[in-house]
């Protein structure tokens, strides 16, 4: 088996098609119908990621995520049936990694999958410390700091920090960036790159109305400063 995936879905048919196309891609994949019995699974059994919708009875995904993110790591690829940017901010900083729109189809949501699961497997390279402006970033701990304070981020805009700034003073585009942090670029969708960067702003930077850490390049995408 590839990997062991717990699968939050209430809708039965979406659940019972995603499982078994899941099955059929090499997973292992366990399956819960609501938010409650979602995290009783994970609290009683290892995986390697949870595909978690969004609107869930008893306990909707945004709080599931939250509350797996108090002790996990462990990636999560939220479905939404909207797509709208709110859900996505709300998705993201709850601690989810990437999302994947409804209806979809089995093959890129598995591609997303492998995705996540690739970049949850990357180890550090020999590089340990990074810094820019007043923030050291421990590459080995994956930890932030300013001035001696942590500053809580999540895996993905922990690696959207960590791209952007070995690359200081070049622009990446959304495409790029896409391919580097997420693992994907024609299944892409640039608003996720857009929504990380605003997420990142509002934890890096001293104003984030007024980057000077992370700056946009109109029409090409973003740099970190040297």
């Amino acid at each position: 088996m590839d990997a062991r995936i717990l699968l939050i879905e209430d809708d039965p048919s979406i659940r019972e098609v995603t499982a078994i196309g899941l099955g059929a891609a090499g997973f292992e994949v366990t399956t819960a119908a609501d938010g409650v019995d979602g995290l009783e699974r994970f609290r009683a059994d290892p995986y390697d990621l949870i595909l978690l919708d969004v609107m869930l009875p008893r306990l909707d995904g945004y709080e599931v995520a939250r509350q797996v993110r108090r002790t996990s790591t462990l990636p999560i690829v939220m479905l939404t049936a909207r797509g709208d940017t709110m859900d996505v901010v709300v998705g993201l900083e709850a601690g989810a990694d990437d999302y994947v729109r409804k209806p979809f189809d089995l093959p890129e949501l598995i591609a997303r999958i492998r995705a996540a699961l690739r970049r949850a497997g990357t180890t550090a390279d020999e590089e340990t410390e990074l810094a820019i402006g007043n923030l050291a970033i421990d590459i080995a701990g994956r930890t932030v700091t300013r001035d001696g304070t942590d500053i809580p981020l999540t895996r993905t805009e922990f690696d959207l920090l960590i791209e952007l700034v070995r690359h200081a003073g070049q622009v990446l585009s959304r495409d790029v960036l896409l391919d580097r942090v997420w693992g994907y670029d024609y299944l892409g969708d640039s608003r996720l790159v857009d929504v990380a960067i605003q997420r990142l702003r509002s934890k890096v930077e001293t104003d984030p109305a007024v980057p000077e850490l992370i700056q946009t390049v109109r029409g090409s995408g973003y740099k970190a400063v040297r």
